[in-house]
C-alpha cells in the first residue's frame, strides 16, 4: 500500500480523536451543561437528541458543519500542522459516526419504553405501542425491531437487568481508516477528466511528505491517475472520491451524476412483476393495465435461475463456518497467549477467513448484479415503465427447518433490489415495493386461496411447487412462483395510485393494501387466439400409402472395428424386417428426458438401426460384419 494516502488516513483519524476545546469566539452557541457533563458529551447528547441545537434550529446537512454549530472543535496535537481541510475530514467521519448512532439509540429507547411480556412474541398492542414510540415505526420493517427485542433478551439475561441505553448496550463504534474527500475543497483536491480518454480521470491531493509534518511545506500535491470503470458515462458529472486501503492497494469509491428520465410515480400501464425464491432466485413477468380496468399478462413470463452460483456460495459457507469453529478452538488452546505454538497457525486461519469472507462477498455481489441486469432486461424488452418488487424486509428465516432457515438467511435479496433501483433509474423505470402478503397463496384470476402440491403429476402429494386453483369456474393450475408474480403486477397496477416516496431515500413503495382495490387485482385469462388457415373439409379424404415412410440412408455404411466405446448410430438400412421399431423404449417419444428405472433397459431400437438412442451407447448395425482382430492369437512378444 502507498505510504502517504495511508498515513493521511490515519492521520486524520487520530485527529478526529483528540481533545475537544470550547469555542473562543462569545457570539457560538454552546450546549447547556448538566451537572458532571463536558462540552464534549453535552454536544453529543444534543445530536442524538433531534438534530438540532441549543437554539432550536435544524442541523446542516453535512456533518462537519453541524459539529462547528454545536460548538465541537478538534485540533492537531501540539506540534503538528495540518490545514483546516483535514479536520473537515475527520469531523465528517465522526459526525456520521454520531448520527447512525442516533438512530440506534432512538430505536433502543422505543423498545425498552414498550418492552413486552414475552421478547419472543409480541401482541397487536405491544406492536401498535413499540412503533408508536418511533417517528417512522408505521414503516418501519419488523425485523429490524425484532432484531434490537433480541439483542436487549439477551443482555437482560447475561445481567439480571435491562441496559439503560444504547450506549451500555452496545460498544464504542470502530471508525473505519478512510478519507471522505467530499468534505474537502479544490485548495485540498481536485478531480479532472482527461481530454483525450474519457476513461481516465486524474486525483490531485495535497498529502504529507513526513509521518509528523512541522509547517505547510512538509505537504505536496500527489497525482493518482484513475481508470473509470465503463459503467460510468461520458457525460457523467464526477465528485470527489473517498479513499480507502484495501488489500495493500488504495480503493477509490467514486460517485458521479448524470442525467436520467424521470420517473413516474403512477400512471402505469404495463407493469413487471418481480417474486423471490430460492431455486429460482427470481420470477418475473409483464402485466398490461387496460383502459376498461382488466389485467391480462403479456406472456408466460421467465425465471433467473442460479443455481450453481448457490451451490457454490453453500460451500463457501460451510467452509467458513468450519473455519471459524476451528479457530475458536485454537483461540481456546491459546488463552490469548503471543508465545503458544499455535498462534501461528491461529493467524493463519484468521487470514484463511478474511480471504474466504472476500470471496463470499465478491460471488453475493455478482450474483445480486446479474440478477438486477436481468430483471431490468426483462423490463425494457416488456416495454414496462415499473418493476413492482415484493417488500420482504420483515423476512424471518424461523420455524422452516435448519437447511432452509439457512438458505432464507443467505440471500442477497438487499443487494439486488438497491442495484435495481440503480439499473432502472438509468433507463427511466420506477421500481415500487407493494406488501407481500398473500401474493403466494391466492388465485391470480379469481383470488381463491390456492391448494399446493409437490408436482403436476402427484396431485395428491402436499408441497409448495405447484398451485392448483379450487375454484371450479377458474380451474388455474401452475407454478408458484409463477403465479406469485401475477399477483404481484396486478396488486402494483391496481394500488399505484397509493404510491407513495420517501423523502429521505426517494424509494417508492405501496405501503398497504385495501379491499376495495384488491379486488380489481385480478388476472384476465386471454382468450386464445389462433393465426392456422382453415381447415375445413372440401372433399373426400386422400387415400394415405401403407409404405413406411422413406429412410435416411438406402445402403449401409463401411464396417468398421468393434469397440467398446459407445459410438453414433449408422443410420437406417433394410434388416429383413417389414418394418423397423419407430423408438427403442415404449416410453420413449419426442421430448423424452430419462428411461424409466421400473425395468432394465434394452437398446433394441438403437441395435437394429431405429434412431439414435438418449443414452449415447448405440450399438453397430447388425448387418456389419466385424473384422478379425488380429491381435488375438498373438503370444506375448517376450
Amino acid at each position: 500500500m502507498p505510504v502517504h494516502p495511508g498515513r493521511c488516513a490515519g492521520r486524520a483519524h487520530r485527529s478526529s480523536s483528540a481533545g475537544t476545546t470550547a469555542p473562543a469566539a462569545a457570539g457560538e452557541r454552546k450546549p447547556t451543561l448538566a451537572t458532571g457533563e463536558t462540552t464534549q458529551t453535552a454536544c453529543a447528547r444534543v445530536l442524538l437528541c433531534g438534530g438540532v441545537d441549543a437554539g432550536g434550529q435544524r442541523l446542516p446537512s453535512h456533518a462537519w458543519m453541524a459539529l462547528r454549530r454545536l460548538g465541537w472543535t478538534v485540533g492537531p496535537p501540539e506540534g503538528f500542522r495540518v490545514n483546516d481541510r483535514i479536520v473537515r475530514m475527520a469531523q465528517e467521519q465522526a459526525g456520521r459516526l454520531l448520527r447512525s448512532a442516533q438512530w440506534r439509540a432512538e430505536l433502543t429507547a422505543a423498545v425498552l419504553a414498550a418492552w413486552p411480556g414475552d421478547p419472543h412474541k409480541r401482541t397487536a398492542e405491544e406492536w401498535e405501542q413499540v412503533r408508536a414510540n418511533l417517528p417512522d415505526g408505521k414503516v418501519l420493517p419488523g425485523g429490524i425491531i425484532k432484531a434490537r427485542t433480541r439483542q436487549i433478551a439477551a443482555f437482560l439475561r447475561a445481567h439480571g437487568r435491562l441496559p439503560a441505553d444504547v450506549f451500555e448496550l452496545e460498544s464504542a463504534p470502530r471508525a473505519a481508516r478512510m478519507l471522505l474527500l467530499a468534505a474537502c475543497d479544490r485548495q485540498q483536491a481536485t478531480l479532472d477528466r482527461s481530454d483525450t480518454d474519457p476513461r481516465r480521470a486524474l486525483l490531485r491531493l495535497q498529502l504529507p511528505a513526513r509521518p509528523d509534518p512541522r509547517s505547510y511545506k512538509d505537504w505536496t500535491w500527489v497525482a493518482c491517475p484513475i481508470t473509470l470503470p465503463p459503467t460510468v458515462p461520458v457525460s457523467a458529472v464526477l465528485h470527489l472520491p473517498t479513499l480507502r486501503p484495501a488489500s495493500g492497494r488504495v480503493a477509490v469509491d467514486l460517485a458521479f451524476t448524470h442525467a436520467v428520465p424521470q420517473v413516474r410515480r403512477s400512471g402505469h400501464t404495463v407493469a413487471l412483476g418481480v417474486d423471490w425464491g430460492l431455486n429460482m432466485l427470481l420470477s418475473a413477468g409483464a402485466a398490461r393495465l387496460h383502459p376498461d380496468g382488466r389485467i391480462t399478462t403479456l406472456g408466460a413470463g421467465a425465471c433467473f435461475r442460479a443455481a450453481g452460483v448457490l451451490a457454490k456460495q453453500h460451500r463457501l459457507r460451510r467452509l467458513s463456518e468450519r473455519l471459524h469453529a476451528k479457530a475458536g478452538h485454537y483461540q481456546r488452546l491459546t488463552g490469548g497467549a503471543e508465545e503458544h505454538e499455535l498462534t501461528a497457525k491461529l493467524d493463519l486461519l484468521r487470514r484463511e477467513i478474511r480471504h474466504v469472507s472476500a470471496r463470499r462477498s465478491n460471488l453475493n455481489d455478482a450474483l445480486a448484479w446479474a440478477a438486477a441486469r436481468w430483471a431490468v432486461d426483462q423490463a425494457i424488452a416488456a416495454r414496462a415503465s415499473v418493476i413492482y418488487l415484493e417488500d420482504l424486509r420483515s423476512l424471518e428465516a424461523t420455524g422452516m427447518g435448519r437447511t432452509l432457515n439457512t438458505r432464507l438467511s443467505q440471500t442477497v435479496r438487499g443487494q439486488i433490489a438497491d442495484h435495481l433501483r440503480h439499473l432502472a433509474a438509468q433507463t427511466g423505470i420506477a421500481v415500487v415495493t407493494v406488501p407481500a402478503k398473500n401474493t403466494p397463496r391466492h388465485c391470480p384470476h379469481c383470488l381463491t386461496p390456492l391448494r399446493h402440491r409437490k408436482a403436476p403429476d402427484r396431485p395428491t402429494v402436499a408441497g409448495w411447487a405447484w398451485a392448483v386453483c379450487p375454484n371450479g369456474a377458474c380451474g388455474w393450475q401452475g407454478d408458484r412462483d409463477q403465479g406469485a408474480w401475477r399477483r404481484i403486477a396486478a396488486r402494483g397496477l391496481a394500488h399505484q395510485a397509493k404510491t407513495v416516496i420517501d423523502h429521505d431515500t426517494g424509494q417508492m413503495s405501496i405501503r398497504s393494501v385495501t379491499g376495495r382495490l384488491e379486488a380489481r387485482a385480478v388476472i384476465t385469462p386471454s382468450t386464445p387466439t389462433t393465426c392456422r388457415t382453415d381447415r375445413s373439409k372440401t372433399g373426400p379424404t386422400r387415400r394415405r400409402t401403407t409404405r413406411p415412410a422413406s429412410r435416411r440412408r438406402g445402403a449401409p455404411s463401411p464396417t468398421r472395428l468393434q469397440s467398446t466405446v459407445g459410438q453414433r448410430p449408422e443410420g437406417h438400412a433394410p434388416t429383413g424386417r417389414d418394418r423397423l421399431p419407430r423408438a427403442a423404449h415404449r416410453h420413449q417419444g419426442v421430448t423424452t428426458i430419462s428411461t424409466p428405472a421400473k425395468r432394465r433397459h434394452h437398446p433394441c431400437g438403437a441395435e437394429l438401426g431405429a434412431g439414435f438412442h438418449l443414452h449415447a451407447h448405440a450399438s453397430p448395425p447388425r448387418w456389419a460384419s466385424p473384422m478379425p482382430d488380429a491381435t488375438t492369437d498373438a503370444g506375448s512378444l517376450s
